[in-house]
């Protein structure tokens, strides 16, 4: 299949497969990657308010889909920490704790459940075939928007939070599913030749 598996049946994640070893070391290399490419992806942005569109949100997914779940929460911890000590790392030119309870604090929350969630379907092997890439990819962005709105919700009221904070972003989300999952399954392509080789 291009991947291996361990002793106990589970699928080894994208990142064990592209770097088997390394230990603690690559996790905690792994993790500042992850923090950096957050960083990096919210700096591609279209203003919206009271929350821009950012690149985010795929970065998000794929470091759950590549990294399985605990390394993937991991980067994006990192990533808020880094956001909350003062760094430039979010969208705009904001950080720290005020940034952090503002209108986008909801979605950094998702941040987490997303990468979260991404990263234990990919351990159930949802990372191999297009469909469920695909499918786990949405799953992982309804679990963004849930945190999002509901935070725009008590911030400005329910109908403007799904009218400012929802209703903008779907094409958006459904086109960042896509091509997220085919960057997945391109890396996973790139992977199995070099495991075969």
């Amino acid at each position: 299949m291009g991947y291996r598996m361990p002793m106990a049946g589970r699928p080894v994640s994208l990142l064990d497969t592209v770097a088997p070893r390394g230990g603690a070391a690559k996790a905690v290399a792994a993790a500042v990657l992850g923090s950096l490419l957050l960083a990096a992806s919210a700096k591609v942005q279209v203003p919206f308010w009271p929350v821009p569109m950012t690149m985010q949100s795929m970065v998000v997914l794929l470091l759950g889909m590549a990294y399985g779940s605990r390394l993937a929460v991991a980067s994006v911890l990192l990533y808020l920490a880094e956001g909350l000590a003062g760094l430039p790392v979010f969208a705009g030119a904001g950080a720290g704790p005020a940034y952090m309870t503002g209108p986008t604090a909801g979605y950094l929350v998702g941040f987490v459940l997303g990468a979260w969630a991404t990263g234990r379907l990919a351990e159930r092997g949802w990372d191999r075939a297009p469909l469920t890439a695909l499918a786990a990819m949405a799953v992982g962005h309804a679990l963004l928007f849930v945190p999002g709105v509901a935070w725009l919700a008590v911030l400005f009221g329910a109908e403007k939070a799904v009218a400012a904070g929802l209703a903008p972003f779907w094409a958006a989300s459904l086109l960042k599913t896509a091509l997220g999952a085919a960057l997945l399954q391109g890396a996973w392509s790139v992977a199995a030749r070099r495991t075969a080789g």
